[in-house]
């Protein structure tokens, strides 16, 4: 404090105080782990805000009840018009966004795998408030995805505006979202791991204390603020039946098909709407009125599944009522993100698994008697496991939110189950998905973007040695008699690229002096784009075999050349740099 102090005497304009700051933080991390704490606790401000507005806009459709998936029944007119309205309302604001050129918003899990956690505010804001809107005229999807993105914003706002390392604005981005998934879910642990397996791409220690000091931060304002459920009772076994793990095992498997199933569904539905509905701003009064028909058959279609979830966890339904009820908020789920709603799987996940895991125990009941509530609890983290990603996360976020340490081994092992079959059979959680489906190879938060930014134009030698490809080999001797280049570009008339020639060549013996050098030359002439990442000039390499490549522009005219050993200590390098960033060496002061 001090030095702060100090500093701050010293500096008199705002823009050295910011420098001030900047300086504290890069050379002592408990300046950084106040930032996470600023970050943390604007998360948990924007969740306590963001919940009681789109608690108040169901009274819409429930005057008087604010949680919409525990209700009894719903009025027919209101099922059907609130959410076309909402989705009417969604449509005109996705037209009017289109209208003005507005670039796709960038979330936490890209943000830092391709852009070292750089966040627009006012896209986040955007996303945000039309998530509000879709959960708040009761579309079955989750708020999850609203708080993980305002709050991985105010973290990326600030590392940016103190001009910060790459590794600590993506840190910054990670407890942002810590904060607000552990406070949405009133699961610290779960938030901070959420962020290290997902936003962050791994776990580090130094990386532990500024990230769970985000979540306790954010949780602390949720409960200050009012905004949190009391605590849930779930009937629960003493202990596990030996036997019961291999039946559990099943259940893992059973919930990550189903898992697999619905992100499949979910693209697939918005191929259909594509298809058939072509206005864009359409499709979501569209699938508004589909799932408000749903929500007149069951309620608990309705929003993200909170309350049905818990209700769920308390007293299961029975096979009949549980698969049914699996379909319908399935259905729903689907159809809400194939007509472009906006939200999340997160809490409809955890629904889906309890009904799943209700739905297990009845028909395993001839082979052997589970206790109910072992089942929900397992594939409620099964199911959300295989949809969302992140074992330790869905582990932890069950053990929290059930109060039930006692199933530590089981709950872990159908969550595990699940996320080993999912990748076998599919390899993606249902963020990744969806950038697989826009043609982006993201599979986690890692920090790949180095991977694009460094491409073939920023490492390529410009200073060249170029013979005409009619030149004989006496003529490139005598050129190049007191220094001789290790590789020689050759050109046609018209300038273009002809070739590219290792010297030792020419100064070979068995080479005839009067034969040209595009005799000596391979056919085999790929060459190289200045805009190519490193990653496409690697594979180059390896399929050409070439200790070297020339880079040309769009009218094949040689801009310079790259070679392997140098893109493979440049790779190198990057890779040493990104292992150090995720050991957390860096923070490690």
């Amino acid at each position: 404090m001090t030095a702060l102090l100090e500093h701050l005497r010293t500096h008199k304009t705002p823009a050295r105080w910011l420098a001030a700051l900047r300086a504290l933080v890069r050379t002592d991390s408990l300046w950084l782990i106040m930032l996470a704490a600023i970050t943390g606790i604007l998360a948990g401000l924007a969740v306590s805000l963001i919940t009681f507005t789109t608690l108040l806009a169901h009274n819409l459709l429930a005057p008087g009840y604010k949680r919409l998936s525990g209700l009894e029944h719903v009025a027919p007119w209101r099922a059907l018009l609130v959410p076309a309205m909402g989705g009417l309302l969604l449509g005109l604001w996705h037209f009017y966004l289109q209208r003005h050129n507005r670039h796709r918003p960038v979330d936490p899990i890209e943000a830092n795998a391709l852009h070292g956690g750089r966040m627009s505010l006012r896209d986040s804001l955007i996303v945000t408030g039309q998530t509000i809107l879709s959960n708040g005229c009761g579309i079955s999807l989750g708020l999850e995805a609203g708080f993980s993105q305002i709050g991985a914003a105010f973290g990326s706002r600030i590392g940016r505006n103190l001009r910060m390392h790459r590794a600590d604005v993506r840190l910054l981005v990670g407890c942002g979202a810590a904060g607000a998934i552990g406070a949405a879910f009133d699961a610290p642990l779960a938030g901070a791991f959420y962020a290290f397996e997902l936003i962050i791409g791994s776990y580090a220690f130094p990386l532990l204390a500024p990230v769970a000091c985000a979540s306790l931060c954010a949780l602390a304002v949720v409960h200050l603020s009012g905004e949190t459920l009391p605590a849930i009772a779930v009937p629960l076994p003493q202990s596990v039946p030996m036997l019961a793990y291999p039946l559990l095992a099943v259940l893992g498997g059973l919930c990550a098909l189903i898992g697999v199933s619905l992100m499949k569904s979910a693209a697939y539905m918005e191929q259909v709407f594509a298809t058939c509905i072509k206005p864009v701003w359409l499709r979501p009064m569209v699938g508004g009125l589909l799932v408000g028909g749903l929500a007149i058959i069951s309620p608990t279609v309705l929003s993200s599944g909170h309350i049905a979830m818990r209700e769920g966890l308390v007293s299961p339904p029975l096979l009949g009522a549980a698969l049914g009820l699996l379909v319908l908020k399935a259905a729903a789920s689907t159809l809400s993100i194939g007509s472009g709603f906006r939200g999340g799987l997160f809490f409809a996940s955890l629904y889906l698994g309890v009904l799943g895991g209700a739905a297990f125990t009845s028909l395993v009941a001839p082979i052997m008697d589970l206790p109910l509530g072992l089942c929900t609890v397992a594939g409620m983290c099964a199911l959300a496991t295989a949809i969302i990603g992140g074992p330790l996360t869905m582990i932890l976020l069950t053990l929290e939110t059930t109060h039930s340490a006692n199933l530590t081994a089981a709950v872990a092992l159908t969550a595990l189950v699940a996320s080993f079959t999912v990748k076998r059979i599919f390899g993606y959680s249902f963020a990744t998905w969806r950038f697989h489906l826009r043609g982006e190879n993201i599979r986690s938060g890692v920090d790949v973007g180095w991977m694009r930014t460094l491409t073939v134009g920023r490492m390529m030698r410009t200073e060249l040695d170029i013979l005409p490809a009619d030149t004989t080999v006496a003529s490139a001797r005598t050129t190049f008699a007191g220094r001789m280049p290790r590789y020689i570009v050759l050109h046609d008339n018209q300038n273009h690229y002809a070739g590219l020639l290792e010297s030792n060549l020419i100064q070979s013996i068995t080479i005839a002096p009067d034969q040209p050098l595009s005799a000596l030359v391979d056919t085999n002439m790929e060459v190289l784009a200045a805009d190519f990442s490193i990653g496409h000039a690697v594979a180059a390499f390896e399929r050409t075999a070439r200790p070297a490549l020339a880079v040309t522009d769009r009218n094949n005219h040689v801009l310079g050349i790259l070679s392997e050993r140098y893109v493979l200590r440049r790779y190198a390098e990057e890779l040493e740099r990104t292992r150090r960033e995720l050991a957390g060496e860096k923070h490690g002061r």
